[in-house]
């Protein structure tokens, strides 16, 4: 253990210690839940913006939150931060044979052979022999677009998946077109809510054959969404007005102006006034 760790190791305890800080005394792994989502957000956040100093520091909230869950299972008996390094190191060998085989030999694995040879060691292991199915394990409070799409991989590493990218697009369409039926029919929300979530899935999985990380791919383009209405905000107090205050006509201008912008030279004026 360095000594930068050992310390950081130290400062948990203080901090949970009689005399501590009675904040981080008074927390609870329940408690604590939504601030380790919160930090690993943080973090697919400081990743799209690039700083690496920024990264740096929320990979080390993240690396606290670790600390402080070990340290609340030490407090209980069960297993201290030591433990936690140890089956890691342990788990990551066992499910990597083909780097830490004996000899040293790197057996050259393809890296879809590598993921299956990881699916069949774990599937081996004993707190996974419980499981009653492939899908078990995948978390169920995950964002709904990855858990589609995690539920989606396991089925298929099994086989249970399109055999061609084609064959996904026209199944996405044939659901646009069940929901563009019931909506039609218009008399009942819940097929209405189902047919609009079978085609989100369908579109998960075609994201998912395509290369695509579905939950990335929606983020990037909420922020760019933010980016841009931002700018319109920003346009339209600089001519003098309230975004509240523009026709949905004015709005679409002051939109294509701050989409154009982002076109290489697109530095443009808007025309507001319409």
């Amino acid at each position: 253990m360095s000594d930068r760790f050992g310390r950081l190791v130290e400062i948990m305890s203080r901090l949970r210690e009689e005399g501590g800080c009675p904040w981080d005394r008074e927390q609870t792994r329940d408690s604590l839940k939504p601030f380790l989502i919160e930090e690993a957000y943080e973090v697919l956040e400081a990743i799209d913006r690039g700083p690496s100093e920024e990264l740096k520091e929320e990979l080390g909230d993240v690396l606290f939150q670790v600390l402080f869950h070990s340290k609340i299972a030490n407090e209980h008996g069960e297993f201290d931060i030591e433990g936690v390094l140890e089956t890691t190191i342990e788990k990551m060998i066992r499910r990597h044979p083909h780097v830490f085989q004996e000899g040293g030999q790197t057996q050259r694995l393809t890296a879809k052979e590598v993921l299956d040879r990881w699916e069949k060691t774990k599937r081996s292991e004993a707190r996974n022999l419980k499981r009653d199915s492939a899908l078990d394990g995948v978390p169920k409070s995950l964002p709904a677009l990855l858990l589609a799409q995690q539920l989606q991989a396991r089925a298929a590493r099994v086989g249970f998946d399109w055999s061609e990218t084609e064959a996904v697009r026209k199944k996405v369409l044939e659901e646009w077109e069940e929901l563009c039926a019931e909506i039609r029919e218009g008399d009942n929300p819940e097929r209405l809510e189902a047919e609009f979530g079978d085609l989100l899935f369908s579109l998960v999985n075609y994201a998912r054959h395509l290369g695509i990380q579905p939950e990335e791919a929606l983020r990037k383009t909420t922020r760019r969404f933010v980016e841009r209405f931002s700018k319109m905000e920003k346009k339209a107090s600089e001519d003098g007005k309230r975004i509240e205050e523009l026709s949905l006509e004015q709005m679409d201008r002051y939109w294509e102006g701050a989409k154009k912008e982002e076109e290489p030279g697109g530095k443009v004026e808007i025309d507001g006034r319409a």
